[in-house]
């Protein structure tokens, strides 16, 4: 085997180990029992992004301040345009990561008028970075509230869950949005196998 192949060989599993080795994804139950979701063939998302810290900062925005500032003083106008960017990639990067997996695990429907509704909590994200000679995956924390839907207040589980990671395989995950959503994706995947396995 030629020299070169065996350093690619090295460089792509050196990329595996490093996305196998970030800190394991935890979900556990804290409150309640998910008895109620058994025979439900469908179930209601939402998400809840309020009192959210953001890497090193308590509140999401004092980071949304800082990145805004700092883009905008390198380039003029890449800030404000960022920062629409980190809240408008909910809608249309995170969440449908996070719905298309989780149903799919779960094995159930979507539907608004679903008994039960799923709302998830993102208590904290680390956005993470990619700047090629170094890289630190995305990652988020939070909770997970199974509600009746007629009535919200009435909370039939308590989920929390942490550290799940977002990072692409080859590490092409230089965009924020882009590894935050695979935060989104592996935790729709683990907590849609989980509530199936444990209803």
């Amino acid at each position: 085997m030629r020299p070169s192949l065996l350093t690619f060989l090295g460089v792509v599993l050196s990329a595996f180990v490093g996305i196998s080795g970030v800190q394991a994804q935890h979900i556990h139950l804290i409150d309640g029992n998910l008895s109620a979701l058994k025979g439900n063939g469908s179930i209601n998302i939402q998400f809840d992004y309020d009192n959210m810290r953001v890497g090193k900062y308590d509140k999401e925005a004092d980071y949304i301040s800082a990145k805004r500032q700092e883009y905008n003083s390198k380039n003029p106008g890449r800030g404000d345009t960022w920062a629409q960017e980190w809240v408008s990639d909910r809608k249309s990067r995170f969440e449908p990561k996070f719905t298309d997996l989780f149903v799919k695990e779960w094995g159930g429907g979507l539907s608004a008028s679903a008994k039960y509704t799923l709302i998830i909590k993102t208590t904290y994200t680390e956005p993470g970075y990619n700047i090629a000679i170094s890289s630190h995956s995305a990652e988020i924390s939070g909770e997970a509230w199974i509600v009746e839907t007629a009535n919200p207040s009435n909370v039939i589980a308590k989920i929390s869950f942490t550290n799940a990671p977002g990072r692409t395989f080859m590490g092409n995950d230089y965009d924020t949005g882009v590894r935050i959503s695979e935060s989104y994706a592996v935790l729709g995947k683990n907590l849609g196998k989980w509530i199936r396995k444990e209803s």
